[in-house]
């Protein structure tokens, strides 16, 4: 019954000149319709001419435009589907060239940044080595100072203990003399009378 009414629609179509086709449906190749519609007898009335442009502009129905009709509307068609996947596969492209070239910017920063936190620890670690060689230069110089000091301190004491010794030595040769001379006079000494006496 759709098919009857197409070609009515048609036949009715070509006595008029058609009407532009909507921007949505591809145009149709009228040479091929005219080739495969027989021409109707002429003895048929004449619908209304506006009857047919309504329902030339009638909006086919879904199951129409899954049904495969060949000729240049399939090729639209598919032209249309290989254009869109054309746009799609670019843009993919595109975005994973975004990808990776926002990936490789975040590696090449990161390793800039290992990069100078490694030199400015070697900086930081070269600093230490060379303060502590000073502390050990330091302290070396410490130990050589202190052991100079041990050594003078040393040094005076022996010449004290020798002091020490010689006064000692002076003490009891005096002792011996004076005792001597008391000996010899007879006398008794005033000191140890007054220390052990009383």
């Amino acid at each position: 019954m759709a098919e009857e009414e197409a070609k009515k629609v048609e036949v009715e179509v070509i006595s008029e000149p058609p009407p532009p086709p909507p921007e949505s449906e591809p145009t149709k190749d009228v040479t091929e319709e005219k080739s495969v519609i027989p021409q109707p007898a002429p003895e048929e009335p004449k619908p209304d001419d506006t009857k047919a442009l309504v329902v030339v502009d009638k909006p086919p129905e879904p199951a129409e435009e899954k049904k495969p009709t060949g000729g240049s509307h399939d090729r639209d068609a598919a032209l249309a589907r290989v254009e869109t996947e054309k746009r799609l596969s670019l843009i993919r492209a595109w975005e994973e060239n975004e990808k990776t070239k926002a990936e490789n910017k975040a590696t090449k920063k990161v390793s800039a940044i290992l990069s100078w936190e490694n030199s400015k620890k070697a900086a930081i670690e070269s600093e230490l080595k060379k303060i502590e060689e000073q502390l050990e230069k330091k302290k070396a110089e410490y130990a050589e100072k202190m052991k100079n000091k041990i050594a003078m301190i040393h040094k005076q004491a022996e010449e004290k203990r020798a002091m020490a010794e010689a006064k000692k030595g002076e003490e009891l040769l005096k002792a011996e003399e004076e005792a001597a001379k008391y000996r010899a006079t007879g006398h008794t000494p005033k000191k140890l009378i007054g220390c052990f006496g009383g």
